[in-house]
């Protein structure tokens, strides 16, 4: 016989899920002190024949104590959420309400303190995008501003090299902006998924051939300007079976793709392999996607938090020549379109380097 709900619920659910702390309990020991109080001063005043009136004002008295210190055990904590709720409503999000309850106001307590964990990450994280973004749009701006005005005012002429540089900075203008675009798509959930069945060989192949030849695009205007971009990374692409196919939708397995790509040939060595790898799922058209690289890996404390936005890990900046860390939304972006399909993402276990392992569920299964 399988255990039912009554049979599965513990001691104190027989109560109404009263605690031993709880208010419930506090309130229902302060009637029944009061009871056994008035009960036993009429006891008292039976036997020594004392006046029922000061029984009655003896006992009013005694229950009135009574009440107001049970009655400043439940106020006083919610005084101090009061105060709390406050300053956090004013912008001050570094106060804490003290969790040294063992009933419903302590686990108030903790989701208020919850709350204002979560609303200082928040916080953080704005005053982060916008230095981030003030930072990532004020150097390519200046820098296509002194091309212009050296144009404009004659000092330097419309040649190719000139031009080149011009349009570098225009583009990491784009590619931030196209970041941007996707963070507020990402906010508002407004991108539709357009899934289909598609060839994973080819597929995969044409976006690691797109991101060598962006690479190689970078590489050539970023020559004239004597900074670097990574065109030392090799790109392997490993498939199997060949004739793997997939269904999803392939505009956003490219934004999964080409950010782990991005990321992973910015942490790589000089040198270095960034792999891909794709196997079939347990479920019919489901897919199995890694990409591995040979960096410094992240650390396990970090395995959770790397796909949160503008999260840069514990490695400071990475360790290719001249790269920069971005904007640390590529991650996010990923898990963003992964969620989108109903699949997961994170970091795997790996002899060396970083692995990221992306699982998509592919065809619904069919009610049997």
């Amino acid at each position: 016989m399988s255990d039912g709900p009554a049979a599965r619920r513990g001691p104190g659910d027989a109560w109404g899920g009263v605690r031993p702390f709880s208010i419930k309990t506090k309130l229902g020991a302060l009637v029944v002190i009061s009871v056994f109080i008035t009960t036993g001063l009429t006891l008292i005043a039976v036997r020594t024949e004392t006046e029922l009136r000061f029984i009655t004002v003896f006992s009013m008295i005694a229950t009135l104590l009574l009440t107001q210190f049970v009655a400043h055990s439940l106020t006083a904590p919610l005084d101090e959420m009061n105060a709390v709720a406050r300053s956090i409503s004013h912008g001050d999000y570094t106060r804490r309400v003290r969790e040294n309850h063992r009933d419903e106001l302590g686990d108030l307590a903790q989701t208020i303190n919850r709350m204002a964990d979560d609303l200082e990450a928040q916080e953080r994280q704005r005053k982060e995008l916008v230095a981030n973004v003030s930072h990532e749009l004020r150097t390519p701006i200046a820098g296509l501003r002194a091309v212009l005005e050296n144009i404009v005012d004659g000092v330097t002429e419309a040649d190719p090299e000139t031009m080149r540089t011009a349009l570098k900075q225009t583009e990491r203008l784009g590619r931030l902006v196209e970041t941007l675009l996707d963070l507020s798509r990402l906010d508002n959930g407004v991108v539709p998924l357009r899934k289909r069945r598609f060839e994973v060989w080819p597929y995969l192949s044409g976006v690691l051939k797109e991101a060598n030849m962006v690479a190689s695009l970078r590489a050539g205007i970023a020559s004239g300007s004597g900074s670097h971009t990574r065109t030392d990374v090799h790109l392997h692409l490993d498939v199997s079976p060949p004739e793997l196919t997939a269904h999803a939708d392939p505009e956003r397995i490219h934004q999964v793709v080409a950010n782990l790509i991005d990321n992973a040939v910015k942490h790589s060595p000089p040198h270095g392999r960034v792999t891909v790898k794709a196997r079939r799922g347990s479920a019919p058209e489901s897919l199995e996607l890694e990409v591995l690289d040979e960096g410094p890996g992240i650390p396990r404390s970090e395995w959770r938090r790397v796909f949160e936005r503008f999260n840069r890990g514990n490695v400071s900046r990475p360790h290719g020549p001249g790269s920069d860390g971005g904007t640390g939304l590529g991650l996010a972006i990923a898990r963003w379109a992964v969620d989108l399909h109903g699949g997961r993402i994170g970091v795997a276990e790996s002899e060396r380097g970083c692995r990221i392992l992306v699982t998509l569920p592919g065809l619904p299964s069919l009610p049997s």
